[in-house]
């Protein structure tokens, strides 16, 4: 065959599909792409941890069990997701008036949590380490407390006065 005979076979070819679109198929399909959004998550602080009266050169505790003494948070969410629990703790508090400070700190067992398979705050769930990063899951309802307990130290020439330091509890979704 020349060159010259396959020019005309092209262009029949090229005709012949434009005329009749049919001939390559084509085929397509559609599909979403879905989210559905948590709902927003609350953490309240419910309680501090309060150390009431403390003397000069006598340290002084408050249990995570202490009603009403033990920092409490109450934490609300998606039902049964699972979060991390994250303390950013004080190594002393600030008198109020003055520069003086008092020392505080924590033990690993001085936090817990009831995420509704306890019996509350006086049978928690379970005990978490208020230095670790703890991964947990709300309750069925999306719920859970946390309490924290701690010791204070004053000094033997402690200033009198009030004292103060904050204590945060951080919780985030881990998507799991």
């Amino acid at each position: 065959m020349h060159r010259h005979s396959l020019r005309p076979c092209c262009a029949t070819l090229c005709l012949v599909l434009g005329l009749f679109p049919g001939i390559l198929a084509q085929e397509s399909a559609v599909i979403r792409a879905v989210a559905t959004v948590l709902p927003s998550m609350t953490v309240v602080g419910t309680n501090n941890l309060n150390f009431e009266y403390v003397f000069p050169d006598v340290r002084k505790s408050v249990e995570k069990t202490a009603v009403g003494y033990a920092g409490e948070w109450t934490i609300s969410g998606s039902p049964s997701a699972e979060v991390t629990l994250q303390f950013t703790l004080p190594d002393s508090l600030q008198a109020v008036h003055g520069n003086a400070a008092m020392r505080i700190g924590f033990s690993i067992a001085d936090a817990a949590y009831d995420d509704g398979t306890g019996a509350g705050q006086s049978a928690p769930s379970g005990v978490i380490n208020p230095y670790a990063v703890n991964t947990k899951n709300l309750s069925w309802l999306g719920t859970m407390v946390v309490w924290l307990g701690g010791t204070v130290y004053p000094s033997r020439s402690q200033t009198g006065g009030t004292y103060t330091g904050d204590i945060t509890l951080t919780v985030t979704y881990t998507g799991n």
